[in-house]
């Protein structure tokens, strides 16, 4: 018995060591393409711009795709050209140019792939007919208890309130909104689940800022999460003349989400904390301490809270209602403004973005969109280095292409090296013209625009807040 299991442990020891022979055979063979693959077996060039990448069909799939048909046609086509593969380990002629193209297009699809299934497959659409004039509380009522979060999400006359706002299309917020959620909450989402925090946190962007990065209220909030500067600072956002990471949202989504987690190890209860997130913990524990000592909750202390927080928590209820529910409410909205794929890039040197927009081609305005922190359209890389956002297509370029980029500091940066020069472009506040429709209102536009009433009426010369007529043109000036 004894010699039987010696037999039959060489014998499992020698299967072993074929397998092993074998896999060391197997890999060596596929780093010697001379001998295993024959040139004309070299992957024709994919042209990238003319492929279209349907939701279904990856960029990858693509690739695999082209491999298969240029093997098969190996045994009855005679080699017609002796093009050498890009890369001779992947046996592609892909450069790493059309590779990003390829990888933005899949991330493009990836993205709205995502979008739709989380609509299709985790929002319980009920079968009342879509966009009805008037729905049942009961209605409003099972469709929060469906989105099942840990943040309390009741329905009463307040928040009913807030849902038919957020789902008024006349004014085009809610569609803007949804446009911008592409690009934005990706990151947020991100953010919040590696933060460990309710991903449904996603919806406070909205009520703060409407996902504009360059929102600024009148007290001087700034960014998607609106935070004043001392409280920026103290999370560890950089706020200066040229840089100001409140508008950065991954940084800035960061600094909220650590503001949001030590506020909840206060309260303990995330109506709470999103109260003190809008009006400050002290005024909270005021509000606590006036309403008595059984009162525990948001709703509890609903009447003692400053009037624009008794909005706060139902806003966000309303928001978070809208982008779940907006396809019973017949909202339309368009592509994202803004590139889906993005990538960064360290930057070590101080730069102005008009460097990189010459020399690649890509227009500055997408680049100040992707980067809005950098107020002044300069990247101060002195003392430290900084995050530069582009498009996923433009990353290789910009690698290749990054002496000359750097070439062109003297031209870019000359009218800055004087102080009273940045002082200057700090003062050209940039704006848009709005032209007023039917409808409008100079409080609706304003808030819109998360401007103040008072501001519009300064910028435009008017002397009344009621005297708009359709066709007129508005200044709205962006704060620096």
């Amino acid at each position: 018995m004894k010699t039987l299991r010696i037999l039959l442990s060489l014998l499992l020891t020698l299967a072993v060591c074929a397998e092993e022979a074998e896999a060391q055979t197997r890999f060596k063979q596929l780093f010697q393409r001379k001998k295993r693959v024959p040139k004309e077996r070299v992957l024709k060039s994919v042209k990238v711009d003319s492929i279209p990448v349907a939701d279904s069909v990856s960029a990858v799939q693509i690739v695999r795709t082209e491999s298969v048909a240029a093997e098969q046609q190996d045994s009855v086509a005679t080699p017609q050209s002796k093009e050498k593969p890009y890369n001779p380990y992947l046996n592609v002629t892909l450069t790493p140019a059309q590779m990003d193209s390829l990888v933005a297009r899949w991330d493009e699809s990836q993205n709205a792939l995502a979008f739709d299934n989380f609509f299709a497959n985790y929002i319980a659409l009920d079968s009342l007919s879509t966009g009805a004039a008037s729905l049942p509380d009961s209605v409003y009522e099972s469709r929060l208890r469906a989105l099942a979060s840990p943040i309390q999400l009741p329905y009463n006359p307040i928040v009913k309130n807030y849902i038919n706002r957020y789902t008024d299309t006349r004014y085009g917020t809610i569609n803007r909104i949804l446009s911008l959620s592409h690009y934005y909450f990706p990151i947020i989402e991100e953010e919040l689940l590696r933060a460990g925090l309710p991903v449904e946190l996603r919806a406070m962007p909205i009520i703060e800022s409407a996902l504009a990065t360059t929102a600024v209220s009148p007290r001087g909030a700034a960014g998607l999460w609106q935070f004043m500067p001392y409280t920026g600072k103290s999370y560890g956002l950089e706020v200066n003349s040229l840089v100001d990471e409140r508008r950065d949202a991954v940084l800035a989504t960061r600094a909220a989400c650590k503001y949001l987690r030590d506020l909840y190890g206060i309260y303990n209860d995330w109506t709470l904390a999103i109260a003190a997130y809008n009006c400050g913990p002290g005024n909270v524990n005021k509000a606590l301490a006036r309403a008595g000592a059984d009162c525990k909750t948001y709703w509890d202390i609903y009447y003692y809270l400053p009037p624009e927080t008794r909005g706060y928590v139902p806003a966000f209820i309303g928001a978070s209602y809208a982008f779940a529910y907006h396809k019973k409410h017949n909202i339309e909205y368009e592509p994202s403004p803004l590139p889906i794929a993005t990538d960064t890039i360290t930057v070590r040197r101080i730069m102005h973005l008009g460097q990189v927009a010459s020399t690649l081609d890509v227009p500055i305005e997408v680049l100040r969109r992707l980067n809005p922190q950098y107020k002044l359209d300069i990247i101060p890389a002195t003392n430290k280095s900084y995050a530069l956002t582009l498009p996923t297509q433009f990353v290789s370029a910009y690698i290749e292409r990054e002496a000359e980029i750097f070439s062109k500091d003297s031209t870019y940066l000359k009218e800055y090296i004087n102080p009273a020069n940045i002082d200057k472009k700090r003062l050209e506040r940039p704006g848009f013209t709005y032209t007023v429709k039917s409808g409008d209102t100079l409080s609706g536009i304003a808030n819109r625009y998360r401007v103040s009433v008072k501001n519009l009426m300064r910028w435009n010369g008017l002397r009344s807040a009621n005297r708009l007529r359709v066709g007129q043109k508005l200044r709205i000036e962006r704060g620096l």
